[in-house]
Order: structure tokens, then C-alpha cells, then sequence
């Protein structure tokens, strides 16, 4: 949190998009959420999704509401406060022979955004969205009742609140079952890919023998190498390959201060894109990996969003339908290229069944997230992104979401008409609400 000019205090999202607001931290969620518009977490949602309404400042952060209520070693079924954040999960269980059953980019998320945003990670083409794992949430609804739901108890609720942004409902606790794992390794391999046709063809053959799979990709570069990029894969290493010993935790760098404005262009851009797909040598690796290096690459550096300075950055993430046709991929990115959208960071990922939640992002298709330094041109890239995903049958994903114009949600997202009627049933005042909902939603300010 920090003050605006006009000492009006600010909170703000991981691309560093600010808001007036202000936390409101307690270890007792039950007190702390009543009356509150919005739980927060860690916030580190890229977007508005975490950020208060216009005319609000209090917003409820579950950070220290962090307890594990109960673990069950037969079983893996643990049950904690939404606050509990996934790299205490981590350094609590890994060790130990348990992880969660889906893990997001980052670690430092906690349980509550995970449910919220209903979050995916490098295994959905075997495991789903993590919402599949949860079997029971506590929560305070609008009126101020605290009740439980499940998928099989206040269904609709549940299936609402998995995947819709905090606003269906404060998640005071989560219970959702761990996985067992032979080590706290990772049996990985990556190689250097020659173009995005090549990719796709790699990484949908690469799922039925490897869990987990991603993949970074140049999109600077244009002909013969656009999408070129490196494809990672991994499973969980058998105890008799793996380390005796535990990993210990990485220790981070820190970028110590806001990048200038002029750092990050596209000549630089594409220099940084060029050095990270020449310096994979050799082409191909074999490995045991941290399980840090492999599912939280970028955590290893704090505060890494300074890089984009001031102005900060937004994180577009889209899935491209199987239904789209072989070539869709190659289409966006010449659609991003042609329109001067160069990229930092630019992930795929391979995404299977959608899930249940009702505003759950994952469709059958091609997962495309890329990082765009914030400047004038921004939201027209954005919309034009966007009109591109809508004809191709897509749609993009809340929690990275900055930019989005309510009427292109609406044209990529039918079962929206079918969640806000569950919302308001549960909230018919929309007395719970973030900056992102008065946005694409049209909720009160």
C-alpha cells in the first residue's frame, strides 16, 4: 500500500495498476470480511480483480489468516484459512510427500485466490483448474451469513464463487485434497523449438507422458521464427533418482528500484527474447530439477514488476480454442506482431477440459500470456486482441485482466448471464464488488 500525491492512501495489483484503497488486516476473517466490499489476499491478481470499487477504501486482506485447521496423512484432505498462502504449503508439506494438486505460476497466492480465480497451472491437460480439488468452502455471504458449500451442498453457490473473482462471497476457509508425490523433485527436460507450429505439435504430443508442460515463446520474432521458444516438461522424480536430501528454498534477488520508462522497447525486448533462446545450450537438457526453478522461475526475483517502471504492465491471457483450427496460434501472434505488440515474457500452455466453475477460464485449446508494458497504445492492442479471440471462439482470463471492454467479455463468455443470476441471488444489492466488476460487470460504484 502506499499514498497517493494528494496523500489519498493506494493499493495496487501486480502490474502496479493503483486505486485508492486500503487494507484492513486481522487474524480473525470472520470479523474482519463483515461489511467489506472485497478480500484481497496477496493481490497479486496483474489486474483491477483485487483492487476496491471507485468511492471505496477498505478492503479485507487474508494474509493473516493463515491457519491449517486440520491434515489428514491417509488421505491428503486439509482443510485451512483462505489466508494460507501456497509457498507456506510448500515449505510446510513438500518435504514431506504432499503438494498441491494444481499450482499457478506463482507461490505467492493464497488459498482463498486460488479458489477465486480458480487457478490452473502446467499439469490442467491431466489435472483441471484447482476449484476440481476443493470440496468445501466457508464463507461469508452478502447478508452476512456464514455458511459451508460444496458441490454437493449450496452447489450452485460453490460453483459461482470457484473461478468468480471474490464476488460471490468472502471465503473464510478452504478444504481440498493434496497430492501424494514420490519426491519433492522434478524429472525434467526441456529444448529449443523452431517455430510455433513446431510447438504446438510438441507440446500436445508431449501430454500423455509428461504431466506438466509449458512453454516460453519469442513472439518478437517474426516469419520462420515467430513462436520460436523453449518447451519445458516435467513429472515428479522417484525417490531412487532424486536427491536424498530435501531442496532448500532459493534464495531470491531483488530488483532494488522502478526501471526508467525508456528501458523496455521493442529493440530491447527483442534482445532479451534473442538472449534467452540462445543461451538454451545445449538444445535439448536432461534434469533433476528444483521444484522451484521449475514451477516458480520467476518468484526467484522480488519486486521483478519494476522492470516496467512506473507505468507498470498488463498481463494478457487468452485460450485459444481446439474448435479454432490448426494455425491459430501462429494467427495471434502475427496479429500481436503486426500491431507492435512485443513482449517481455510470453508463456503457452496446454489446456483441456473446461471445468465447473462457472467463470472458470480453461477451454480445450492453446493457453497464450503475454506481458505488455502499459502505455497509449494499450487498450487499443487489447481490443484488438480481443476482437481476434472472440471470432476464434476464446476468451481471457479475469485474474490478468486490465483492459477488457465489458461488451467483448460479454460476446466471449456465455455463461455469464447464467452466473450474475446466481450472484444476485446470493447478493441481489451487489453489496461485494472490486474495481474490475464496476469495469466489465457494470456493478455500482
Amino acid at each position: 500500500m502506499a499514498a497517493s500525491s494528494n496523500n489519498v492512501p493506494t493499493l495496487s495489483g501486480w502490474g502496479r495498476l493503483a486505486r485508492p484503497g486500503r487494507e484492513v488486516l486481522s487474524e480473525d476473517l470472520e470479523r474482519l470480511t463483515e461489511g467489506k466490499v472485497l478480500s484481497r489476499g496477496l493481490g497479486r491478481a496483474y489486474g483491477d480483480s483485487a483492487l476496491p470499487p471507485p468511492g471505496e477504501l477498505d478492503v479485507a486482506t487474508t494474509v493473516l489468516a493463515d491457519r491449517i485447521l486440520s491434515f489428514d496423512r491417509d488421505t491428503g484432505l486439509l482443510r485451512a484459512e483462505a489466508g494460507l498462502s501456497l509457498a507456506e504449503l510448500n515449505r510446510l508439506y513438500l518435504a514431506k510427500g504432499w503438494f498441491t494438486p494444481v499450482s499457478p505460476g506463482t507461490q505467492f497466492v493464497t488459498l482463498g485466490g486460488m479458489v477465486a480465480a480458480d487457478v490452473h497451472g502446467k499439469n490442467h491437460h491431466v489435472e483441471g483448474c484447482f476449484g476440481a480439488h476443493v470440496t468445501r468452502l466457508r464463507m461469508r455471504v452478502a447478508d452476512g451469513r456464514i455458511l459451508e458449500c460444496g458441490p454437493e451442498e449450496e452447489a450452485e453457490l460453490f460453483w459461482a464463487t470457484v473461478g468468480g473473482m471474490g464476488l460471490t462471497g468472502h471465503i473464510l476457509e478452504v478444504e481440498f485434497r493434496m497430492k501424494r508425490v514420490p519426491s519433492p523433485w522434478i524429472q525434467g527436460e526441456s529444448m529449443r523449438v523452431a517455430d510455433i507450429d513446431e510447438f504446438i505439435a510438441r507440446l500436445k504430443e508431449s501430454g500423455p507422458d509428461w504431466p506438466m508442460t509449458m512453454g516460453w515463446i519469442d513472439c518478437a520474432s517474426r516469419g520462420a521464427r515467430l513462436g520460436r521458444g523453449i518447451l519445458y516438461r516435467g513429472r515428479w522424480a522417484e525417490a531412487a533418482s532424486a536427491p536424498a536430501e530435501p531442496p532448500k528454498r532459493k534464495r531470491r534477488k531483488t530488483v532494488p528500484f522502478d526501471f526508467p520508462g525508456f528501458a523496455l522497447n521493442r529493440l530491447s525486448i527483442r534482445a532479451f527474447n534473442e538472449a534467452i533462446y540462445r543461451t538454451h545450450v545445449p538444445a535439448f537438457k536432461s534434469g533433476i530439477l528444483h521444484p522451484e526453478e521449475f514451477f516458480y522461475p520467476l518468484d526467484k526475483i522480488h519486486h521483478w514488476n519494476r522492470i516496467y517502471g512506473r507505468r507498470g504492465f498488463t498481463q494478457y491471457q487468452c485460450v485459444l480454442p481446439e474448435s479454432a483450427g490448426h494455425g491459430a496460434a501462429r494467427r495471434f501472434l502475427e496479429l500481436l506482431t503486426s500491431r507492435g505488440g512485443a513482449s517481455f515474457l510470453c508463456v503457452i500452455k496446454d489446456c483441456a477440459a473446461e471445468g465447473q466453475g462457472m467463470l472458470s477460464f480453461p477451454m480445450p485449446g492453446i493457453s497464450i500470456a503475454l506481458d505488455i508494458p502499459v502505455d497509449r497504445g494499450t487498450q487499443e492492442l487489447v481490443d484488438v486482441l480481443n476482437r481476434d479471440v472472440i471470432d476464434m471462439g476464446g476468451r481471457i482470463y479475469l485474474a490478468k485482466d486490465a483492459f477488457t471492454r465489458p461488451e467483448d467479455f460479454r460476446a466471449m463468455e456465455p455463461r455469464l448471464d447464467r452466473w450474475m443470476e446466481v450472484r444476485r441471488r446470493w447478493d441481489p444489492e451487489l453489496r461485494l464488488r472490486s474495481a474490475q466488476s464496476v469495469r466489465i460487470f457494470g456493478d455500482p460504484t
